[in-house]
């Protein structure tokens, strides 16, 4: 079903096919888990969010209309269930510290082995900057900055995401990275 559309997914999972929605959570969960991991700071919270948005697909697929993209739908309810999440946490004093980077770290080939462990000190020390400096920011820049830089989502489709205008989009947008780089740079890191 790779080459059925997401709507056409849906109306064939409004009738009660079962594969068609299994096609959606294929397509949608591994970008539903990471947009959340990133909100949360948490893989776990990450995962049972996306399967809390899932569950309320199926719940409303006959109110779901195909005015926009389903990934802005999609995408929409994983954002209201998450930022439910954080406003949770946040009254209940829970913080979370899971490292951002632990799915996404990558081995860079390199031959000479004390080059290689100097270049893995500063990547891992420049990734921990970053996440400390990510963390700090509000969550309605922080989101807009995984939508844009992490999902690649046009602003059109943040704007629809988040119900706000596109010019709101790019402010909080330009915002957000002047604010992560000044983190960046308050917790002594160096941008060049």
């Amino acid at each position: 079903m790779k080459d059925v559309a997401d709507w056409d997914l849906v109306a064939r999972a409004c009738d009660g096919d079962v594969q068609a929605f299994e096609a959606l959570i294929a397509r949608y969960e591994s970008p539903l888990v990471h947009f959340c991991m990133r909100m949360t700071g948490s893989r776990e919270d990450a995962e049972d969010l996306a399967q809390e948005t899932f569950v309320r697909v199926h719940r409303y697929l006959n109110r779901l209309k195909p005015d926009a993209k389903f990934s802005t739908a999609i995408f929409g309810m994983a954002r209201n269930l998450t930022l439910n999440h954080l406003r949770d946490s946040k009254r209940r004093g829970r913080g979370s510290t899971t490292s951002l980077s632990a799915e996404t770290g990558a081995d860079i080939p390199v031959t000479d082995r004390a080059a290689q462990s100097d270049y893995a000190a500063r990547q891992s020390e420049l990734r921990q900057l970053i996440e400390r400096g990510f963390a700090m920011l509000s969550d309605e820049h922080r989101e807009v900055i995984v939508l844009r830089e992490i999902e690649g989502m046009d602003y059109e489709t943040i704007a629809a995401v988040l119900k706000c205008r596109k010019g709101t989009v790019k402010s909080r947008l330009a915002r957000g990275r002047v604010q992560l780089r000044q983190h960046i740079l308050d917790l002594g890191g160096e941008i060049g």
